[in-house]
């Protein structure tokens, strides 16, 4: 079985007073839920999802062994991630001001591994705040379902050249019928505007490059 396919090899537990924050995700890359064990893990998952280079991905799909003096260290990564070209990636998240040294050996750890079997590797500390909010609100329109006809062929159309957003939906329509379309474009990258600024009607908004 793939790593990106498999089931995670923990539990996600949920329990009254918990620091942490875990829960699934509905994840359009593979029509399949994802765990994740705190706030920045999810927003990793929705990262991975809205990125167009990943086809595949699994949250703690195995255990990391290694040899630390007299004993033997374990270390489960929160997720495996395929790229379109094959490359596999491991992710672990953790703010840096809360890595200790017990989770600094584990990801060097890891990093080692990666090494070895040619993936590569990747510590992710956060996102930027305003792309994060913007991906957000996209993650709503991600499923298929938001993809109207005729409406989304003609907002590639009106979007062929850049223009405000509320501009190139009003000449589609009105605005409430025609902005879940648009927002599922964004979310799928076949329309495309800067995230890392505020997404409001006056951003402008352009049909992707093929």
């Amino acid at each position: 079985m793939a790593f990106e396919e498999a089931s995670p090899v923990r539990a996600f537990p949920s329990y009254r007073g918990q620091r942490s924050s875990p829960g699934f995700y509905y994840a359009a890359t593979m029509q399949a839920h994802v765990g994740f064990e705190s706030w920045l893990e999810r927003d990793e998952v929705m990262a991975l999802d809205f990125d167009p280079d990943v086809i595949g991905f699994a949250a703690q799909p195995f255990w990391l062994f290694w040899p630390d003096t007299n004993r033997v260290r374990s270390h489960a990564p929160d997720f495996f991630v395929r790229h379109r070209d094959g490359t596999g990636v491991i992710v672990d998240c953790r703010p840096q001001e809360r890595i200790k040294p017990r989770d600094e050996a584990a990801f060097a750890a890891t990093k080692r591994a990666c090494a070895e079997v040619g993936w590569q590797f990747r510590l992710v500390h956060g996102h930027d705040p305003m792309w994060r909010a913007n991906v957000r609100w996209l993650a709503g329109y991600r499923h298929l379902r938001f993809r109207i006809e005729p409406v989304s062929s003609r907002l590639l159309e009106a979007f062929a050249q850049p223009r405000p957003l509320i501009d190139g939906v009003q000449s589609v329509g009105e605005p409430i019928a025609v902005l879940p379309a648009l927002y599922h474009l964004l979310w799928s990258r076949e329309l495309r505007t800067d995230l890392g600024s505020r997404l409001e009607a006056s951003s402008l908004v352009a049909r992707s490059r093929p």
